[in-house]
């Protein structure tokens, strides 16, 4: 029996939008080298990251709700203009201060809006036979990005300045919200009768075990989405480009031929494994001393956000009715605004007052835990 194509106008569409989106807000990564250039404070560093992710959690409900009531495309348009607006107010910010907060926090606003819609169309649409597989083929829309903003940020600062980073950004975000214009709703018909609050369909009994491994695993990524860059200045072991393009051509690959595998054997039987690759790769890095296993490390961290990210969304979109699937698609994004909203200072205190070995040695843990504390919960 031949299975039902996932390849639909909606879901390519929504792919072209979220990844040029996604580089936009990837450019950011080289942030915290911008921070350090007016402070010396990690604990700033990951605060001043962890500002963006706070507002990007507050807003969820709010975009959970809309998205399910009024449809996707709205978000869509609008989260689209807040991230060409706020990707060039950086241009104006010349210090670690009120107004750089007040621009990660309406930054935050616009990447809440896109992850959450740009994922809730593409479960809208994908087969429910293919629906690990469509998230992690969709899911190449936010990977590519990352390896493209690492190594064309470490290109335009080695030859221009941070000015020209934010211009890029800007030019991506622009040509992400005329990808957006031409997204159709994808919002299934809701039953008639009361609806479910966001926190009452968010915190839905099969669901509490999928935000408990979710948020460790965000916990995890937060220490080399937030200090990597810091991590390649101190050391000059490896780079932002390098590591991340590992991580991507990794991540890619496995999506790419065997995506399939969840559908196949169960979500549950990969997802694990996947986590654990992960807490290898920041392990490896703890104990990196040559590029060659910066690389090795991206790889292996590479390997579970191939699989970890859209197995949990798949599961997610499982357990949940469609009618509620804005509301929980909302709040699982949000578990990697929370990752990095407690990690960054969290694990920025921990680099003060020890070492990169041993914040990525804590990172690697929380998400060991988060997966063995998974297992013996969601048993039924």
């Amino acid at each position: 029996m031949s299975r039902p194509p996932l390849l639909s106008r909606p879901f390519v569409l929504g792919f072209g939008a979220n990844f040029m989106h996604t580089l936009a807000f990837f450019f950011f990564l080289h942030l915290p080298g911008f921070l350090r250039l007016h402070t010396e404070d990690d604990f700033v560093i990951g605060l001043t990251m962890a500002a963006m992710a706070a507002s990007a959690i507050v807003s969820r409900p709010f975009i959970g709700r809309i998205m399910d009531a009024r449809g996707r495309r709205m978000v869509a348009l609008v989260g689209s203009a807040l991230n060409v607006l706020f990707s060039a107010a950086y241009l104006v910010v010349d210090d670690v201060g009120p107004l750089l907060f007040a621009v990660r926090l309406g930054h935050g606003a616009a990447e809440g809006m896109l992850f959450s819609v740009f994922f809730t169309i593409a479960a809208d649409v994908i087969p429910e036979a293919r629906r690990a597989e469509g998230m992690a083929l969709f899911g190449v829309s936010g990977m590519i990005p990352l390896s493209l903003a690492g190594l064309l940020g470490d290109r335009i600062l080695a030859v221009a300045g941070y000015r020209e980073l934010f211009l890029a950004a800007v030019a991506a975000a622009v040509v992400g919200a005329l990808a957006a214009l031409t997204l159709p709703d994808s919002r299934p018909d809701a039953p008639e009768g009361p609806k479910r609050s966001f926190l009452a369909a968010a915190s839905a009994r099969p669901l509490r075990p999928i935000w408990l491994v979710g948020f460790s695993f965000a916990f995890a990524l937060a220490s080399y989405f937030t200090f990597l860059k810091t991590y390649v200045d101190d050391t000059g072991i490896g780079s932002v480009g390098a590591f991340f393009t590992a991580y991507t051509v990794a991540a890619v690959l496995l999506r790419l031929m065997l995506g399939w595998l969840p559908d196949r054997i169960g979500p549950k039987r990969v997802l694990v494994p996947s986590v654990w690759s992960a807490a290898a790769g920041l392990c490896v890095l703890a104990l990196a001393d040559s590029d060659s296993s910066s690389i090795i490390a991206g790889v292996l961290c590479g390997i579970g956000h191939g699989y970890a990210f859209p197995i949990a969304s798949a599961m997610v979109v499982m357990r949940t009715p469609a009618h509620e699937r804005g509301r929980t698609l909302a709040a699982f994004t949000a578990l990697f605004d929370l990752g990095l909203f407690i990690g960054a200072p969290a694990l920025g205190l921990v680099l003060e007052r020890s070492s990169y070995a041993v914040m990525f040695s804590s990172a690697a843990a929380v998400a060991v835990v988060g997966s063995l504390v998974y297992v013996a919960w969601d048993r039924d």
